[in-house]
């Protein structure tokens, strides 16, 4: 490796492209022009159509190297399964720190020389160091959870989560950009931008460490913006879609999605001051999103999670031990002792009805399964939940409740990569290049051999 030489790569999940570069045309992101102004300037092809093209399986082949097709990583949560090394892994085995905050559908060997926080969606590999737990813990259950209001979490929670980010990195301007969001939630409906707050926090949270490990390669992962693309589109552009914002909404939420990405922007800004002179930067988005017009003739993809999981698997007869762990929007993992007993969980899972469709998806692998409601219509108010050859029943809307708002923003097989090497100097390429191009890269600018399982090409 080079003396001193380091990489940061920013994750900021499902940035697109035509997006940034109209709001920087227009003056708006100031640091994100600065960084593009002096990188290597790529699009990325995910080189996957649907139902493989979802970034829990993109950020796997950006991390390992590998297609979809060989990883073979499909689900949310599924990250730990990877056999082959992921780049933190092998930068490790060459004795050089890392610090991985955040990043997506992560696995890690036992021996990482560093540190690393899982994403909020997953609940295997825990974090490492132990330390990082109670930040990973409450984070998780405010994001899994964001869109049930019925969840609790106590002011106990909250006391031992201010009291780790205390320790480990709280700065004013959060503490600051805190209290404002608390009041501008009490004076009117801005509690959406609340999302933001969290890219803070962690912000804060890699800072500390980043300043403390010294890391030679490290990540930053934020979903915050890919978030505001799902739901807002159709408000940043209602002329695509048949279904109309209300002027309520429009006014609300117009300019949510840029928003987002004037906050990653502010993080930018960061990131260029705690860079050294020694140190890349690449910004990896993995895929990106365009309008979402599938659905307006069917009223609009809506989504629907269980109000209390206990009261779903009682109704459908599931009474054996099990864990639950969502993940995003609609979808779940349940954890059963054994194969036998989650088989038979699947089958009275795919027995639930509503209209007489099928209401469940139900995928079992060994002892688990990977589930989530499979109604994306707009549900009516007096719709009933039944069970294939059983006389039980139940109004859908009292076991289910929507989640958000109806999708507006889907995704796209393009992304952005920048890479800002310490000539500082710009290059835009116009030809497209592989995902599988980031991991032999970074690990090439680290000076650390890249494994026989990594093809992709080796870009300048």
């Amino acid at each position: 490796m080079a003396t001193g030489a380091s990489v940061i790569l920013l994750e900021f999940n499902e940035l697109t492209p035509s997006l940034m570069s109209r709001f920087m045309r227009e003056g708006k992101l100031p640091n994100f022009h600065r960084l593009w102004s002096q990188a290597n300037v790529y699009t990325t092809d995910a080189e996957e159509t649907p139902p493989a093209l979802n970034p829990w399986i993109q950020w796997v082949t950006v991390h390992s190297g590998l297609s979809f097709t060989d990883h073979g990583i499909f689900h949310l949560g599924d990250g730990h399964k990877l056999r082959q090394k992921c780049i933190w892994d092998l930068v490790s085995d060459a004795k050089l720190r890392v610090w991985v905050c955040g990043s997506m559908n992560v696995k890690y060997d036992s021996t990482l020389n560093g540190a690393l926080l899982p994403d909020p969606w997953t609940s295997e590999p825990q974090p490492y160091p132990a330390e990082l737990a109670p930040y990973a813990k409450f984070v998780q259950k405010q994001v899994q959870e964001h869109t049930n209001h019925d969840t609790p979490i106590s002011r106990s929670d909250y006391l031992k989560f201010f009291h780790f980010m205390a320790t480990h990195g709280l700065s004013v301007s959060t503490i600051r950009e805190i209290t404002q969001q608390l009041l501008r939630e009490r004076m009117g409906n801005s509690s959406w931008k609340r999302t933001v707050i969290l890219d803070k926090l962690q912000w804060d949270l890699f800072r500390w460490y980043y300043r403390s490990l010294k890391p030679h390669f490290s990540t930053f992962f934020l979903n915050s913006t890919a978030h505001f693309q799902h739901k807002y589109w159709r408000n940043m552009e209602p002329e695509h879609f048949k279904i109309r914002p209300t002027t309520n909404e429009q006014n609300a939420y117009e300019a949510a999605i840029l928003f987002g990405y004037q906050e990653m922007d502010k993080l930018v800004g960061g990131f260029l001051e705690l860079a050294n002179g020694d140190t890349t930067i690449i910004l990896c988005t993995a895929l990106s999103q365009q309008p979402c017009l599938l659905y307006e003739d069917e009223g609009g993809k809506c989504f629907y999670r269980p109000k209390n999981f206990a009261d779903l698997f009682s109704f459908s007869g599931i009474d054996s031990r099990h864990t639950v762990a969502p993940v995003m929007s609609e979808q779940f993992q349940i954890h059963f002792d054994d194969a036998q007993t989650a088989q038979k969980a699947e089958s009275l899972l795919l027995a639930l009805r509503v209209n007489g469709r099928p209401v469940m998806l139900a995928e079992r692998n060994g002892a688990s399964i990977f589930s989530g409601c499979h109604i994306y219509y707009d549900v009516p108010r007096d719709a009933v939940l039944t069970i294939n050859g059983a006389d039980r029943s139940i109004r859908f809307l009292d076991m289910f409740y929507q989640a958000d708002s109806t999708k507006s923003g889907m995704h796209h097989p393009d992304g952005l990569l920048w890479i800002s090497d310490p000539n500082r100097n710009q290059s835009v390429h116009q030809e497209k290049v592989s995902l599988r191009s980031v991991a032999p890269t970074i690990l090439k600018i680290l000076g650390v051999p890249r494994p026989n399982h990594m093809q992709g090409s080796l870009l300048s």
